[in-house]
């Protein structure tokens, strides 16, 4: 039997490619999308669960029983904003739903899309590694039998998709070429959104010898078939 998994930020880039690979996967029976507004996409393994409040799942709890993994790829860029602003979507937000989650599906693996350069001491100087770090190290002590923190490093966006943050996209598309360059001569340095999306997959159908995993693991994870 095919696994069902719920994934958040099918909008962004992340998660769009998250979500494209688990469409086409044959180890995947369902995907909830989770969000604020529809993805447009229609196919025969999608549902989607519009929801506004992600600091309280009371109302919904009852449609997210009975799934084998969270694929957690909601967040935004920490550039200009407030440590509080911040800290409600990377860590409340995550935490609120992992916690959710756990209670309703002891068994599930959660993935959370966090980083390269994440302060796991939780005390360095970097605001946004600060606040990556303690939501990683509250993930990984609510008990979950699976749950991976995936640090990518540069991300390649394949597919078609873009990214929704307009300097990154700028980058992409203008330099996108130098990206598939480095990716050539680097390989373990990027990762791109088909392997991010194989490699939450495979750790979930495979399991995984760490927790926190790396840009080259992920790599390692995405051949994982």
């Amino acid at each position: 039997m095919g696994k069902k998994v719920i994934i958040t930020g099918a909008s962004g880039m992340v998660g769009k490619g998250v979500l494209l690979e688990c469409l086409d996967h044959p180890s995947i029976d369902t995907v909830l999308v989770l969000g604020r507004t529809s993805t447009g996409i229609k196919h025969p393994k999608l549902m989607e669960l519009l929801h506004t409040d992600f600091t309280d799942y009371t109302e919904v709890s009852e449609k997210l029983k009975g799934y084998d993994a969270c694929y957690f790829c909601l967040g935004v860029s920490a550039g200009g904003m407030k440590e509080s602003d911040y800290r409600k979507i990377t860590y409340d937000y995550t935490l609120t739903l992992g916690k959710t989650l756990f209670e309703l599906n002891p068994d599930i693996a959660f993935i959370y899309v966090s980083g390269q350069g994440t302060d796991s001491s939780e005390k360095g100087r970097m605001m946004w590694a600060r606040v990556k770090g303690k939501t990683e190290n509250d993930l990984l002590a609510l008990g979950f039998k699976q749950a991976f923190m995936f640090r990518p490093g540069i991300i390649l966006p394949l597919r078609g998709i873009k990214s929704k943050t307009p300097s990154y996209q700028f980058f992409y598309t203008y330099l996108g070429w130098l990206f598939k360059l480095v990716k050539v001569l680097s390989p373990d340095s990027v990762n791109d959104t088909t392997q991010i999306g194989l490699a939450m997959i495979n750790a979930t159908l495979h399991g995984f010898d760490k927790n926190v995993i790396g840009t080259k693991d992920i790599n390692v994870l995405a051949n994982d078939r």
